[in-house]
């Protein structure tokens, strides 16, 4: 048994966020019916074709789920709906600002159908205020939220390389389900959970946000190293390789002088004595720590830092984490069937000694509509009659 073996989620869902949320609810043995438009999709399925002509944004987060194509806007979808939320546990969507409410999916609308049934809505800024129409990509998201003036270097901002406002939406809207089941086994009820990239975002902006409190300066961007503790970043080595290198106290500072960069008595030099002197002086202390560095290739630093129980990593690139060794050791890797093939998986992140994860196949467009439909009560025949009509 999963925990969530039993449970059915509705899911009105595209792109990143929503997606990501009912992939974990899925993991934890959900059935997960996953609504999109006829012909063309969750348009996710079209950022790319890297996964043996798949999407890897498609691939990543849909698999062990079921397609089922429906358009909302047809006439036969509202009873069609209504059929498959008679026996949901959840339903989630990500749709446009307002566009549920208009389908007739708004929670005070169901609740009084459906009183068990807990409704997610994911929106980019929330139900109300002054920016609840606005459209919220990620990447707006990361530019609203702060993210980007403190990420970068300083001529210009950086995003992240992956969907992290959409991620954290997507965390938020998943443990928030979680809770409401359980309130649910308490009380008997349904609920409504609303979450907003924008408020998601902002709580993963954390120190900087309150580093930046009462009209104080925020950190300053300082590319791949921390903005606020020297030396934390990546320091270059005599092969041409980048290591990164985290000190987090004074005895971590007195041991990387000592038995990494073998200058005793830098340890003791009361100009660098404390991390903010550090900091102010990280320019100079740059050119002294990449002197030294030069004279040992990566693997010769990371041993030496290791010796020492200095925080290192490497920067690997992807083809270099595909073959990470501690993944291989811990056997993190297995496969998932797409319609082009098994691709390997992740297993998810948090290993359980009671129960396996579910990993089925990433679903092809409208593979289960009519086993699903067929479930409903639809005959062959009106089946057959509504994709004449366009409606699945």
């Amino acid at each position: 048994m999963r925990p969530l073996d039993g449970l059915t989620v509705v899911a009105l869902e595209h792109a990143i966020a929503a997606p990501f949320c009912t992939r974990q609810l899925a993991d934890l043995g959900a059935r997960v019916i996953k609504v999109e438009r006829p012909r063309s999709g969750d348009f996710a399925r079209a950022y790319d074709q890297r996964v043996r002509g798949l999407s890897s944004h498609f691939v990543w987060t849909n698999r062990a789920k079921e397609s089922l194509t429906l358009d909302l806007k047809h006439a036969a979808a509202p009873a069609i709906l209504a059929r498959l939320l008679e026996r949901a546990d959840v339903l989630v969507q990500n749709l446009a600002p307002g566009a549920a409410a208009r389908l007739g999916l708004s929670y005070a609308a169901l609740h009084a159908v459906h009183p068990r049934l807990i409704v997610c809505d994911l929106s980019g800024y929330g139900s109300d205020g002054p920016y609840r129409d606005k459209k919220a990509y990620d990447l707006l998201i990361q530019s609203e939220s702060g993210f980007l003036s403190v990420t970068g270097t300083p001529d210009a901002p950086t995003k992240a390389g992956c969907s992290i406002a959409d991620i954290a939406a997507g965390m938020y809207a998943y443990s928030n389900i979680l809770a409401e089941l359980l309130q649910r086994d308490r009380n008997g009820q349904g609920g409504h959970i609303e979450v907003s990239m924008l408020e998601s975002m902002i709580e993963w902006m954390s120190y900087p946000l309150y580093y930046a409190f009462d009209g104080a300066a925020p950190p300053a961007r300082a590319g791949a190293a921390h903005a606020t503790i020297y030396p934390y970043g990546p320091f270059p080595t005599g092969d041409g390789k980048l290591v990164m290198v985290g000190l987090q106290n004074e005895r971590e500072w007195q041991v990387f002088c000592r038995e990494v960069l073998e200058q005793p008595k830098l340890a003791d030099d009361p100009r660098y004595s404390s991390n903010a002197l550090r900091t102010t002086a990280r320019g100079e202390l740059q050119q002294l720590i990449v002197k030294h560095f030069a004279r040992l290739d990566a693997e010769q630093l990371v041993a030496r830092l290791d010796a020492a129980k200095i925080a290192n990593a490497r920067i690997n690139d992807m083809r270099e984490v595909w073959q990470h060794p501690q993944l291989a050791a811990r056997r993190r890797w297995t496969e998932v069937e797409t319609p082009a093939g098994p691709v390997p998986a992740l297993l998810p992140p948090g290993t359980m000694s009671s129960f396996t994860p579910r990993m089925d196949a990433v679903p092809a467009l409208g593979q289960h509509t009519e086993a699903i439909l067929a479930e409903l009560g639809c005959g062959q025949d009106a089946i057959e009659r509504l994709r004449q009509a366009g409606a699945i």
